[in-house]
């Protein structure tokens, strides 16, 4: 007797039957039906770690909340995703993520915080990273006081990216931190400067250095600046680049992670190697 397995699973989604194939996630679907649900961990070129619990919802059955980004949909469930239960968790992660780190430089969870009402103000003598800025070169910055541990960085690093595991995840409790090797500086790590990890950040922990500087200067303007699509012209593959600009100005490249070639990962050229197009400008020469 052979016994073949079904390749689609029948649910119901906010009362609403849904159908989608085997092996799909509970985010997944919820992303193919039109349904949001808020995600920080959770990356579409990224293994999923279950660390942030933003994206928990509610299945019939379950005693706890389950996250969305990993569990699969099972047949005949019933999951709620914008229960009573599952908002006020979410209000308690961000009002947490709040007191203990700088989301200022995060929209997103911005949004998200105006979105659930969460106020971090209730709680009281919070936790936060008293560490300076690290800047070790001129590509980019660690900012640990934004950091919100959320191991994209270590992912991006590690084998669904670069296969460099540089970095990880270093201490305990409020001692955490994403670090090197005996913290070893960066240039003297196993960082080969892809930026991949700067490049998946949520919360601009991790930042281009020119970014970093033109944030420091009055002239910050995020509504001059602008995106402009262009192909890595350093060799052959292909890699669509995703050109940050402010008064003609460069101060970042990323690369979208939909794309075929990328998947929004680059190599340190295609990151960093723009300074080319915007020289500095030539001293004349001293007259002796």
């Amino acid at each position: 007797m052979t016994v073949t397995r079904s390749t689609e699973v029948t649910f119901s989604l906010n009362g609403q039957q849904t159908t989608v194939a085997a092996g799909t996630t509970i985010l997944e679907a919820a992303q193919e039906t039109g349904v949001e649900i808020p995600t920080l961990c959770w990356a579409s070129n990224l293994t999923p770690v279950n660390a942030c619990r933003l994206c928990v919802v509610e299945m019939e059955g379950s005693r706890a909340l389950v996250p969305a980004c990993s569990r699969e949909c099972e047949p005949n469930a019933v999951i709620n995703t914008d229960s009573e239960r599952v908002a006020l968790s979410r209000k308690m992660v961000l009002e947490f993520l709040d007191t203990t780190n700088d989301l200022t430089q995060s929209s997103e969870l911005q949004t998200l915080i105006e979105l659930y009402g969460a106020d971090a103000s209730r709680y009281s003598d919070p936790v936060r990273s008293e560490d300076p800025v690290k800047v070790e070169d001129d590509l980019f910055v660690r900012a640990y006081d934004r950091c919100v541990l959320c191991y994209k960085c270590v992912e991006a690093c590690g084998d669904d990216a670069q296969f460099t595991f540089a970095i990880s995840m270093a201490g305990r409790g409020f001692e955490t931190r994403v670090s090197t090797e005996f913290e070893t500086p960066l240039p003297e790590s196993a960082c080969v400067y892809c930026g991949n990890c700067v490049g998946v950040c949520p919360t601009n922990a991790l930042q281009f250095k020119a970014e970093f500087d033109l944030r420091q200067t009055p002239d910050w303007d995020p509504e001059s600046q602008t995106s402009t699509d262009t192909i890595c012209s350093y060799c052959g593959v292909g890699c669509t680049l995703e050109v940050h600009t402010q008064d003609n100005e460069i101060f970042k490249v990323t690369s979208p992670s939909d794309h075929s070639v990328t998947a929004g990962h680059l190599c340190v050229k295609g990151r960093f190697g723009w300074q080319y197009v915007q020289p500095p400008t030539r001293r004349p020469p001293t007259n002796h």
